[in-house]
Order: structure tokens, then sequence, then C-alpha cells
């Protein structure tokens, strides 16, 4: 397995970097707070590990079935001057929210808004200062039979 991940995002291009680190991310409500006089928004939850999760074999658990892994992480935007909520109901805090991906937007002057994602319709718009954000994995990672998968519904494969 790799070594924890630690994402530090300035840019466009980094935040391109963290949607991708980032997808499938597992979070509480509960766990998912806004602190206005610091102008951080934080959350706290399960990483999928995309980067072990290539084409390589990786370790089978006893029915010969390929592993995966995920491990505790925080991720946190920093200078953020509001936060507006849609499809989600903030007072629920035991509801689980699974990240999809997350987008950007500028509005000029370096203001811009980025939007989280999540499956099933909810969406958490931060809006910016600036792009000033990090990822830092916490503890050890462990082991799970499954692997997100994002096909079409339709789709028969």
């Amino acid at each position: 397995m790799t070594a924890p991940l630690k994402l530090n995002v300035q840019d466009e291009e980094d935040l391109s970097v963290l949607a991708a680190a980032a997808q499938d991310f597992i979070v509480r409500v509960g766990d998912m707070t806004y602190l206005p006089k610091r102008r951080r928004f934080v959350l706290v939850g399960n990483r999928f590990k995309w980067e072990d999760a290539a084409d390589a074999p990786g370790p089978l658990n006893e029915g010969a079935q390929r592993l995966y892994a995920r491990v505790r992480a925080g991720l946190h935007f920093d200078g953020v001057m509001g936060v507006k909520t849609s499809n989600i109901l903030m007072d629920r805090k035991e509801a689980i929210l699974d990240l999809l991906t997350l987008s950007y937007d500028a509005k000029g002057g370096g203001m811009g808004e980025i939007t989280l994602v999540f499956a099933g319709g909810g969406a958490l718009l931060l809006e910016i200062e600036c792009i000033d954000a990090a990822l830092s994995d916490m503890g050890q990672p462990w082991t799970t039979p499954r692997k997100p998968e994002h096909g079409v519904a339709d789709d028969p494969s």
C-alpha cells in the first residue's frame, strides 16, 4: 500500500487532483462543519484509496476476491466566506453522504465557488476568496472487498 496521502491545494490543477483523490469520500453529516470565524469548512470521513486500486493485483481475502482499502481522512477548505446546501438535511447528523466529485467556478478577483457533489443529488457550495484546501490521511488504512462503481444504470455489463 502507498504512504498516507497529503495534498495541499492552491489552484485549479491541484483541485482536479483533489477531486480524483476524494472521489467516494464517505462522510456523516455530523462530521462536516463550517467555522465562520476561521473561514474554514471541514469534513472528516473515510476515503477510498484510489491510488491503491489500480489494475495491479492486490491482497486477496479467503474467497480469493481482490481487496481494496479505505482510510480515515480529513479535508478542509480555507478562505470560505459562506456555505450553501442543496438536498442535504444538516440536522440529520447520522446521515451518510458519498462525495462523487467537486468543481470550481471562478468569479473573478480570486473569488469563486467550489461545489461538492454527493450521490443522491446533494451538494454543498463553498463561496471562497481563493483556492486553499488540504486533504490528509489519518491513521492506518483497512481493507474492503468493494470498489465503488460508477456505471450507467442501464448498462448490462
